[in-house]
């Protein structure tokens, strides 16, 4: 079995629908288990997520982007990952994140930046994308990766819009399709 943990804060809801979407993609491919991870409004895991996090085969880092990074609770987390990170625990994993913001935008690469390096303290393996965006005149914003990540998932929620109303289904759709990614790519490394 491969195993893959989600890590991720989520303000408002809107990122928790995008793990969800991203988990549903993970666990359509067979002999995967996933663990999800919420971070707290304070910053904090409990325990046992810690040790998901350390048997992990993979690990999915979310967050939205609020004033061109991500939320103070995901940095909390990230600071608290030194344990981890002094005993090289996280090294060799496969790591891959996603970012919501109000904007199209939103300076949502400068959140999956911090992520990647933050993978890459860690020594682990970045999973982009590995999709082609949907940029053609003929493309309609529910088209799959409309917003055309290549380093990560990026999702949009206008800032009036609720849980039910964004993100949109395509976007889902595309945090499905990586989700599937990440898992067929987990499961051959840890092969």
């Amino acid at each position: 079995m491969t195993r893959v943990a989600i890590v991720y804060h989520s303000g408002y809801g809107h990122t928790a629908k995008v793990a969800e979407a991203v988990a549903k993609g993970l666990m359509e491919v067979s002999d995967t288990l996933v663990d999800m991870v919420p971070i707290d409004a304070e910053g904090n895991l409990p325990e046992q997520a810690w040790d998901a996090l350390a048997v992990a085969d993979g690990i999915i880092f979310g967050s939205p982007t609020y004033m061109s990074g991500p939320s103070w609770q995901f940095k909390k987390f990230a600071d608290g990952s030194s344990a981890p990170w002094v005993a090289q625990q996280w090294k060799d994993k496969l790591f891959a994140g996603f970012t919501n913001s109000a904007s199209m935008n939103g300076d949502k690469l400068s959140t999956l930046d911090y992520m990647f390096h933050l993978s890459q303290q860690h020594g682990g393996i970045w999973v982009g994308m590995g999709m082609l965006p949907s940029n053609t005149k003929a493309a309609t914003r529910n088209d799959v990766n409309y917003i055309a990540g290549v380093s990560g998932l990026m999702t949009v929620s206008p800032a009036d819009a609720s849980v039910e109303e964004a993100p949109l289904p395509g976007e889902l759709e595309t945090a499905r399709l990586f989700g599937q990614r990440i898992a067929q790519l987990a499961c051959r490394w840890g092969r």
